[in-house]
């Protein structure tokens, strides 16, 4: 009769022998990811954080010369979005388990293809990729371990390991421009494709980075059969310019105007400007208040063009103009800021 109470006892509790779910509660060394866009390309470092918590870091709780996680809990882990290259070696697009080598002096980084190791505990050297020599740097306390994203550019920025009272940096660097182009055509595979700004936006890049002119005369020539546009002439002049021939290109630029919008020509006499070509840019303002004489902004900008040249008359007369005009109220006292400036 025990023995049946029993087994009706453990019928009616089936939960007895289940496994306890796991409670969540705060980590001692708790997750985080950071991220940065190089370029067109990705990259993301996902790593626990332990603090030094009063404790002796280098060369205590993390020994030197034995492998290292760089940081706690999982692997810390890198992924890149496509190729990159670390310490001249080339990584493909991937993830990647990062381990650091610690000596008193200079460091170790080790980026493995094994990513989902529990610490270094199993680090393998067979599986390394790449082999970064650094030297770390003295810098500001940090309590808990971080990774930081410094010095960022369109082809390279330098991932920094920081903790306690140093900084471990490893550069990282991209081929952006070849990887631009392939995206480009990527692209242009998709709905872009339909639209002359597509063709004609992809070929102003090239022109502006002095790359794959070839294939973007084809891209802009293709914008200009669809839409013909004073954006898409100019980058054609840009490109026919580039590849020497200055006559067809001024030409290109000249037709340009003559379907450019009051935006376009007042874009582009603050480009003209930011080239210090102040008389230029005064003559394309000039163009626009004939062409758009109701408009305020037309006024405006020659009048900023004018103060720039040192021209206070024409400056003053042209912000009176625009103040005549303009009816919003933010505008307004702008313009009276400048009118009073120039008084």
């Amino acid at each position: 009769m025990r023995s049946v109470a029993i087994l009706g006892l453990l019928a009616a509790s089936p939960l007895l022998f289940a496994q306890a779910p796991a409670l969540v509660l705060p980590d001692a060394s708790p997750l985080a990811e950071v991220s940065q866009k190089v370029g067109v390309t990705d990259i993301a470092v996902t790593y626990h954080r332990p603090a030094v918590n009063g404790r002796k870091v280098w060369g205590g709780l993390v020994p030197y010369d034995k492998v290292w996680r760089a940081g706690a809990n999982e692997n810390t882990v890198v992924t890149f979005s496509t190729p990159v290259q670390v310490g001249g070696t080339t990584l493909p697009a991937g993830r990647y388990g990062i381990h650091m080598l610690p000596t008193a002096a200079e460091w170790t980084v080790i980026f493995s293809s094994q990513s989902h190791a529990w610490g270094s505990f199993s680090y393998d050297p067979k599986e390394d990729v790449a082999r970064v020599k650094t030297t770390p740097v003295a810098t500001e306390p940090t309590e808990r371990l971080a990774y930081t994203f410094d010095d960022p550019s369109d082809h390279d920025v330098v991932l920094s390991l920081r903790w306690e009272k140093l900084r471990v940096p490893i550069k990282v660097e991209v081929d952006t421009k070849p990887l631009v182009v392939a995206s480009l055509r990527d692209q242009l595979r998709g709905l872009p494709r339909f639209f002359a700004e597509g063709w004609s936006g992809a070929a102003g890049w090239c022109v502006r980075n002095n790359v794959n002119l070839d294939e973007a005369q084809t891209w802009v020539d293709r914008s200009l059969g669809m839409h013909e546009s004073y954006a898409g002439l100019r980058i054609k002049a840009a490109l026919i310019e580039k590849k020497g021939d200055a006559k067809t290109a001024e030409a290109l630029r000249a037709k340009a105007l003559t379907i450019a919008t009051e935006a376009e020509i007042n874009q582009q006499g603050y480009m003209l400007l930011g080239q210090n070509k102040v008389d230029e840019a005064i003559a394309l303002f000039q163009r626009n208040v004939r062409e758009h004489p109701d408009s305020w902004n037309v006024y405006d900008s020659l009048a900023e063009a004018y103060g720039i040249k040192g021209d206070k008359a024409q400056a003053l007369a042209n912000y009176r103009k625009a103040f005549d005009k303009v009816k919003q109220e933010d505008q307004r006292a702008r313009i009276q800021g400048e009118l009073d400036r120039l008084k």
